[in-house]
């Protein structure tokens, strides 16, 4: 099967679908991967609407496949733990082959996850041939120089269009778990936020380095000016290593923050994020996890391309200033960090205050 792309591979079309009964998807291993690789994951539901799906994921992003629909069950790579090492490898691959699956679907791209599936046994083994994996696959997709500058949700809806799937489209669906809205309306009873406060939502954070990190003070600049014009109840939100920003914010800003960095699970922060009017965020997997749960988002873009990883969503706004260097795809900022520093408050305001009065603006990005 040849795709406008130009990707080859065997085509699943060829098999039985009746004789797929139990497939294994090897997940991404960061929240921005797995929320951009979940359309994938509905394509292979609508067109195999009665086998088993199960997903194989890393313990930080279980929570995050488990909040899909299309998911039946999730088993945890539990690396760091029992799966660790070459002995912890080929003892998942044990277990997995009890579990008798017919397919492994492998979105993580890594030599790993085909030496696992293939030593596991499971008959047809689908994926991207990278990471000079192609021959322990029975179902290669080319990785073309094309496909590589695509979005990443088509880079991923691409792969299950090649091996025969039919194409679910890019919607993304995630439901928060009841016990994790209860949670999170416990978490913020703890703060005095009543029901109908307007809670906007911060991430000011970014795990890839500093130059995907707009600036703390601004941040908190932004904050102070919602608050003041709305009212508002500003949550900071991140992991334990986004502490040093969320502090500063706290520092710099007028008004008090609720401050949960490194404070719940990644399934309390999803129905917290779920709840806020409007969420304000560095290009990061929180921005994504914002964007999937179809919240007003504003997006700050610097050292990465929104061409490729902008959030999904319809009330996603990217604020991104087009210069010479930028993309440039680095932790850090060699020069003069100009893609950031060139972003002032109001422009992350002005995107923030169309959100919240009338949805986002056309097409849903603002170029400057």
């Amino acid at each position: 099967m040849t795709t406008a792309t130009g990707m080859k591979a065997r085509s699943l079309r060829e098999i039985d679908p009746g004789t797929i009964k139990r497939i294994l998807i090897r997940g991404t291993n960061w929240i921005g991967d797995v929320i951009m690789s979940l359309p994938a994951v509905t394509s292979v539901r609508r067109t195999l609407p009665g086998a088993r799906i199960t997903v194989l994921a890393k313990p930080w992003v279980a929570d995050l496949y488990r909040a899909c629909p299309d998911i039946d069950d999730v088993i945890v790579f539990q690396s760091p733990g029992r799966h660790d090492g070459i002995a912890g490898k080929i003892r998942l691959a044990r277990e997995l082959r009890e579990e008798r699956f017919d397919l492994a679907l492998l979105l993580q791209n890594a030599i790993e996850a085909a030496l696992i599936a293939w030593h596991a046994r499971i008959p047809l083994r689908a994926g991207y041939d990278a990471d000079c994996r192609g021959f322990l696959l029975t179902h290669a997709v080319r990785r073309t120089r094309v496909i590589r500058k695509v979005h990443q949700i088509d880079y991923y809806l691409e792969m299950v269009r090649a091996l025969g799937f039919s194409v679910a489209g890019r919607e993304i669906r995630l439901v928060p778990a009841d016990e994790s809205r209860a949670a999170a309306d416990h978490i913020l009873e703890g703060y005095g936020v009543r029901g109908d406060d307007l809670l906007i939502g911060f991430a000011p954070g970014a795990s890839y380095g500093p130059a995907k990190m707009w600036f703390p003070e601004r941040f908190a600049a932004v904050a102070d000016r919602l608050a003041d014009a709305y009212s508002a109840r500003n949550i900071l939100f991140g992991s334990s290593g986004d502490r040093e920003r969320t502090e500063a914010m706290q520092r710099q800003g007028a008004h008090s923050f609720i401050d949960l960095a490194g404070k719940t699970t990644l399934a309390e922060a999803m129905a917290l994020i779920a709840r806020c009017a409007l969420f304000i965020s560095n290009d990061s997997g929180l921005m994504h996890l914002a964007g999937a749960l179809d919240v007003p988002l504003v997006a700050i873009f610097g050292s990465t391309n929104p061409a490729t990883t902008s959030p999904p969503g319809a009330m996603s706004c990217v604020v991104h200033k087009d210069v010479p260097c930028s993309p440039c795809l680095k932790k850090e900022c060699p020069t003069d960090f100009a893609c950031m520093d060139l972003i002032g408050v109001d422009d992350v305001l002005d995107a923030a205050k169309n959100l919240l009065k009338s949805g986002p603006p056309s097409g849903g990005t603002e170029r400057q």
